[in-house]
């Protein structure tokens, strides 16, 4: 057996010990929504605009127990899902818990990242949420993933972060140094790390972190096996980031949490260190902003994309006005004036604007497309200005597509 493929039943054997994510198995759809799991948003997120199709084929590559790929089923009621993983023991859960919620339209494989290819056709969005650092080759994955990206399509991942994660690493070698031989016995590993922090000082950096931290998400033995007694692991700066990134062939269309990598919230109450930002590269940017944030950087959640992708910009007010208008389908509370948008932030709308977005669903229940009004049209039937349609695309509360 070569280390890569030792590396890899490590992998397996965690994971069927302790199947990972742990939520529990519901009898009814998932509660809330995760907007990178849902096309529309994603793909507005990457492009400014509504994608054409609404039937994409997605690809949940790591699919664990299916918490993801459950919320990709309800989020999506017309794409076509396919989920593979590693685990067998995390597939079955995966199964048990999509057939229970209804998640019916679910193609599951027992496949490592590594074979890919092995599946049919082309896709649309590719999630890959917390399983390229724990390949032995993330270099051959993300290959692997961006060649069965169809051209046009969006991928999604979630990898770790080396600065915020300084002291999870600490623990993982103690760990693995207090087990000697019994290294590779997870349930051993969980039990000699809980055994660690019962014995630290209250003050011990590494304890508080964790209380800080991670605490609540590792009172659960899977979350803390998976964080701390874990065969294989790497984590990356912005710097050993890109270069994965551009290993993939793939253009980077940006992060999806990108209010952690404002320099503004860091530096702007110094003008002059903002001048001199000015002429970083993006690149040099953020890693400017782990530096000086290390700790909130925990792991990079970005997508990338294969040409072409059609980049809209709507800084013009004329082209904004010939677009069509669609309400954000993350949200929670609407119909209702207060209400989370797609980062569960509470929103409270104008009469203005809540009137406008009543309005965007009426004009999506519009049965011929061709039909709908534009924003031009909707604003002669509304007291909302354009200035507020600009603000509420700017929230994200409003998708817009070209007529």
């Amino acid at each position: 057996m070569s280390d890569s493929q030792a590396i890899s039943a490590a992998v397996a054997k965690l994971y069927d010990t302790y199947p990972f994510p742990p939520e529990p198995l519901l009898d009814e759809p998932p509660p809330g929504y995760n907007w990178r799991w849902n096309w529309l948003t994603a793909y507005s997120f990457c492009t400014g605009r509504k994608p054409e199709k609404d039937d994409p084929r997605i690809l949940d590559a790591g699919c664990g127990t299916g918490v993801g790929t459950e919320y990709l089923v309800h989020l999506n009621p017309k794409a076509q899902i396919t989920a593979i993983d590693l685990s067998a023991g995390a597939l079955a859960v995966a199964k048990e818990r999509c057939q229970r919620s209804g998640a019916d339209r679910v193609e599951f494989h027992h496949l490592s990242l590594y074979d890919a290819d092995q599946l049919s056709g082309e896709f649309d969005l590719i999630n890959c949420v917390g399983v390229l650092h724990h390949l032995p080759d993330p270099v051959r994955g993300i290959q692997s993933l961006a060649a069965k990206l169809a051209p046009g399509g969006i991928f999604h991942i979630f990898v770790y972060a080396e600065l915020g994660r300084w002291e999870i690493k600490l623990m993982q070698e103690a760990i693995a140094l207090l087990q000697g031989d019994q290294r590779g016995d997870y349930r051993d590993g969980v039990k000699v790390g809980r055994q660690i922090f019962a014995a630290l000082p209250e003050d011990n950096r590494l304890v508080q972190r964790e209380k800080e931290r991670w605490s609540l998400e590792n009172q659960r033995d899977e979350n803390f096996a998976d964080m701390y007694v874990h065969p294989q692991e790497i984590d990356y700066t912005i710097d050993t980031l890109f270069d994965l990134i551009e290993a993939s062939g793939l253009e980077f269309l940006g992060f999806s949490n990108p209010r952690s990598w404002s320099l503004e919230a860091l530096l702007g109450k110094e003008p002059e260190l903002m001048k001199r930002a000015e002429g970083l590269s993006d690149r040099q940017r953020y890693r400017l902003i782990e530096l000086l944030n290390p700790s909130a950087i925990t792991h990079y959640e970005f997508f990338l994309g294969r040409p072409p992708l059609p980049k809209v910009d709507w800084s013009s007010d004329e082209v904004l006005l010939n677009a069509v208008p669609d309400r954000n389908p993350c949200m929670e509370g609407w119909e209702s004036r207060c209400l989370f948008n797609e980062d569960y932030q509470v929103i409270n709308l104008s009469e203005e604007a809540f009137a406008f977005l009543r309005a965007c669903d009426a004009n999506a229940a519009v049965s011929a497309p061709s039909h709908r009004q534009t924003i031009r049209a909707l604003l002669a039937n509304t007291d909302i200005d354009l200035a507020q349609i600009r603000t509420l695309w700017e929230q994200r509360l409003v998708l817009l597509t070209p007529a």
